[in-house]
C-alpha cells in the first residue's frame, strides 16, 4: 500500500529539484542585478533598504500618484515637525516650544497637511505620531538623499 505522505514528499522533492536546476541554468546576464542597499546603521536602529534594479521595470503603481505625499515633505517646517514628533514631541504645545516652527496656528496647518498625506496620525485628540511604516519610508528617503 502506498503511503500518501511519502508520495507527497517525493513530489515536493522533484519540484524543488526542478526549481534548483532552472535557477542554476539561468544565464548570468539574465540574472537579477545585485541587491541595492542603503544602510543608515540598521544594526543601531537605523534603516536598511534593499531591492533589485530589475524590479523598477516591473508594472507597479503610477509614480505620479505619490506627488502629494512627497510634496508634503517639501517644507523645511514640515520635515522639522516630523523629526520632532519622531523624537517624542507629540503635542502642539510641545511643538510650539521649538524655535522656527511658527505659531500654534501655523503648526496646525502643517500638521493637517502631513496628516492628510498619511505622514502623521492622531491617536488621540491633540497628540500626533508617525505611523511606523512611514518612519521607515521617511528614513529611507532621507538616507537616499544623503548619498
Amino acid at each position: 500500500m502506498e503511503n500518501p505522505v511519502d508520495n507527497r514528499l517525493a513530489e515536493l522533492e522533484k519540484r524543488v529539484s526542478a526549481l534548483e536546476s532552472a535557477a542554476l541554468s539561468t544565464p548570468q546576464e539574465h540574472a537579477p542585478p545585485a541587491a541595492l542597499r542603503a544602510s543608515g546603521g540598521a544594526e543601531a536602529g537605523g534603516v536598511a533598504v534593499e531591492g533589485a534594479v530589475g524590479q523598477v521595470a516591473e508594472a507597479g503603481p503610477d509614480w505620479a500618484g505619490f506627488a502629494g505625499t512627497l510634496a508634503a515633505l517639501g517644507s523645511p517646517v514640515r520635515l522639522r515637525l516630523l523629526q520632532e514628533i519622531v523624537q517624542g514631541r507629540n503635542t502642539v504645545s510641545a511643538l510650539s516650544e521649538v524655535d522656527g516652527l511658527g505659531t500654534s496656528g501655523q503648526i496646525y496647518h502643517h500638521l493637517r497637511q502631513l496628516t492628510a498625506e498619511g505622514w502623521l496620525h492622531s491617536p488621540s485628540r491633540g497628540t500626533f505620531s508617525v505611523p511606523p511604516p512611514r518612519v521607515v519610508a521617511l528614513l529611507a528617503i532621507l538616507e537616499a538623499l544623503q548619498r
